[in-house]
């Protein structure tokens, strides 16, 4: 899985589980509906003033966020951000609302996606990392 996708993932489970649109969070976060569109889809990479501006507007802390990817990475599992408790409280007000995505609140009543398959449809990668080494005895070519 690339970077891109699972912050993709991650953006767009926590946008949909807020029941937010994409003009919404565009908006909010002052970046064009389709730029936000394209990061959502894993298609571009966002810049990390670009990344903390869609965190702010979704009311995420930045470093959850890179937390829940590198565990997606990790793991190859659906992305579940951690959201601020402000949020989960705007949800649980607008509970006569029914949401665009199934979304359930863990024991800290914080917004967590539920398992919709969506996932399911990339084919999981396992992540190689590839790091130079050079051998102190092994002359430079």
């Amino acid at each position: 899985m690339l970077l891109r996708d699972a912050l993709g993932d991650t953006l767009r489970d926590a946008r949909t589980s807020q029941n937010r649109t994409l003009r919404d969070v565009s908006t909010a976060a002052n970046v064009s509906l389709g730029y936000l569109s394209e990061v959502e889809r894993g298609r571009k990479e966002a810049s990390s003033e670009l990344l903390a501006s869609i965190c702010e507007a979704l009311e995420l802390n930045l470093s959850d966020v890179l937390v829940t990817v590198s565990d997606t990475i990790r793991s190859g599992r659906a992305p579940a951000v951690r959201s601020r408790a402000s949020s989960a409280e705007k949800m649980a007000a607008n509970s006569d609302r029914r949401p665009s995505a199934p979304v359930g609140l863990d024991k800290n009543r914080v917004p967590r996606p539920v398992a919709t398959g969506r996932t399911e449809l990339r084919p999981r990668q396992q992540l190689r990392i590839v790091v130079p080494y050079e051998h102190p005895e092994t002359p430079v070519r």
